[in-house]
């Protein structure tokens, strides 16, 4: 029916939508960052942050814009407590929005933090996401709660020192 020159092209273009289709390690973690940013595009309104679900985290010591000074900032943590005791990790349900407050009092979405507490992970090795693996946080910490693996993701704001770094050098906690 076609010569054999036309179904070899048909095959091989066949063939190229297939492997196009199938998604790769080099670009799932820019995958899941679009569907990151997608779904956390809403919350550059802290009232909407709010209404969702989403409350400003406090550590220990009752400090709610987390820096150390020289190394970096990350700034005020909305968690989603519900988000936070499911367990699951999802790129488009990040457990915490991260802000940093603008000279005008207002707040600025930098980052999204991924959180499963390591009592509820039913994995075999530490949670990944956007191809890295997470960060263990022992007990005890700053934070005063149990022991949990963490990813911070800086979608909205540049980090010098990498996108899935926790420390930001050139935020800032002041107004």
């Amino acid at each position: 029916m076609f010569p054999k020159s036309t179904k070899t092209l048909i095959t091989a273009s066949a063939m190229a939508l297939v492997l196009l289709a199938i998604p790769s390690p080099a670009n799932a973690g820019a995958d899941d960052l679009s569907t990151a940013r997608a779904a956390t595009a809403q919350f550059h309104e802290i009232d909407v942050t709010k209404a969702a679900g989403y409350g400003e985290f406090r550590d220990a010591a009752k400090i709610a814009c987390i820096e150390t000074p020289g190394i970096g900032v990350m700034g005020i943590h909305y968690v989603n407590l519900p988000l936070v005791l499911d367990g699951a990790i999802d790129a488009a349900t990040p457990e915490a929005l991260v802000y940093q407050p603008l000279p005008n009092g207002k707040l600025r979405l930098v980052a999204v933090e991924y959180i499963v507490f390591y009592s509820m992970w039913a994995g075999s090795s530490k949670p990944s996401l956007f191809g890295h693996e997470f960060k263990l946080i022992g007990e005890p910490n700053r934070y005063g709660i149990p022991a949990f693996y963490e990813i911070h993701a800086w979608i909205w704001q540049h980090n010098p020192d990498g996108m899935f770094k926790d420390w930001n050098p050139s935020g800032s906690c002041t107004r």
